[in-house]
């Protein structure tokens, strides 16, 4: 049977219209929806959990898989992500900063940072130095890392068969998913906006304690505290879906968790801090850190009551309480005038402030003996106890309980 021209374009343009599928628009909705979450647990699970830290083992068939379809679905080479995103963490929010918001703007990262990546992964002394222990098999030298483009090509290809024309549209999505919500949402945003768990030694802002959209990568303060964590949520009201596909595949045999977060053990108070209970305060000092920040904002809330009670000014104060827990050098200068107000005017709070340095630079000594960083904790509980403070007391008793 010879079809007509009339029928060849008909057909050609029924394909165009509809595809080899023919899918209803929510069916292609959701295939790009599905597609491009897959795209983005292969990004956290596999390139930046398991290959840029280390924190798990992917057995080779999710490991492929990942592989595969991170080939077609952004065009990453491994080797270049991986060394770009642990120079990130060694250079973080200094000049070499392959992407931070705080030393190139926030406008910048947010919406030209898959510029800043293409640019970076263009330094051979950057992938040089930190692309160590990434696969170099046969078919990452020969294709993955060789042909970026025909696997991103390969995806276009079958869009548009599986859904004629709208299927470029699909692929648009699918190509931009990334740059946008990995190069701009969490390298920008995620350093610049959010709530912070820990006073981690950078800008790192968790953006959301449900992390969904971006595979758990919303928790991005609690992996810039714990980087060789496999495991993003730390609080019981944190939820990291990253995790929950990791734990699936260590249920089936194709995940072997290395490392997560460490846990602060306590068990009876005793009489004095000791060695164990100075190890358990550097092991965990962001934690610790985190539990001295809830009792200044106690002793704060407290003070505020006492301000309001006698209808006096608490403006100075009001302004200053969001940096009180913070390190002196995350402080805006805008606002030390601020905090130097609020201290003179409360002696409580600047005993408070002042003994949380003294505790931080137990860990950050390096000239001191173990055995002489013991004997001022000891000291430092002595003093907390003794002050007055509720909040203080409470904390140095609770300290002592500790062990590592």
């Amino acid at each position: 049977m010879v079809l007509s021209d009339s029928a060849v374009l008909s057909a050609a343009i029924d394909w165009l219209g509809n595809g080899l599928l023919n899918w209803s628009w929510w069916e292609i909705l959701l295939y790009t929806l599905v597609t491009t979450h897959f795209t983005i647990v292969g990004v956290t699970v596999f390139l930046h959990r398991a290959q840029a830290h280390r924190a798990l083992d992917l057995h080779k068939i999710p490991s492929h898989i990942f592989r595969f379809w991170l080939w077609i679905g952004t065009g990453m080479v491994t080797r270049e992500w991986v060394a770009i995103h642990r120079k990130h963490h060694a250079k973080c929010e200094t000049e070499e900063d392959p992407h931070s918001p705080q030393t190139r703007g926030i406008d910048t990262v947010m919406w030209r940072g898959a510029e800043l990546y293409r640019a970076e992964a263009k330094n051979k002394e950057t992938i040089a130095k930190f692309s160590h222990g990434v696969p170099n098999d046969w078919i990452e030298r020969n294709l993955y890392s060789r042909f970026g483009w025909q696997g991103v090509g390969l995806m276009l290809i079958l869009n548009i068969a599986m859904f004629g024309a709208l299927g470029a549209t699909v692929w648009a999505v699918q190509m931009l998913w990334i740059p946008f919500w990995a190069a701009g949402v969490v390298n920008g945003l995620g350093h610049y906006w959010g709530y912070r768990n820990f006073e981690a030694t950078d800008a790192s802002t968790n953006l959301s304690p449900w992390g969904i959209i971006i595979g758990g990568e919303e928790l991005h303060n609690n992996h810039h505290t714990y980087p060789t964590s496999a495991k993003f949520s730390v609080k019981p009201y944190e939820f990291d879906i990253g995790w929950l596909y990791i734990s699936l595949l260590q249920k089936v045999g194709w995940a072997t968790v290395k490392k997560t977060a460490p846990k602060l053990q306590t068990g009876e108070i005793k009489p004095v801090a000791d060695e164990k209970t100075l190890e358990a305060l550097i092991a965990n000092r962001y934690e610790v850190m985190a539990r001295y920040a809830r009792g200044v904002r106690r002793a704060t809330r407290d003070e505020l009551a006492v301000l309001k009670a006698k209808q006096a000014d608490m403006t100075t104060l009001t302004t200053a309480k969001r940096w009180l827990h913070r390190d002196a050098e995350k402080v805006p200068a805008t606002v030390l005038p601020h905090m130097e107000q609020a201290r003179a005017a409360h002696p409580v709070l600047d005993k408070m402030l002042t003994m949380r340095e003294e505790l931080r630079q137990m860990w950050l000594s390096t000239t001191q003996s173990r055995e002489q960083l013991t004997t001022e904790l000891q000291a430092w509980c002595r003093r907390a106890e003794e002050s007055g403070i509720a909040a203080l007391r409470d904390f140095s008793i609770r300290l002592r309980a500790a062990h590592a």
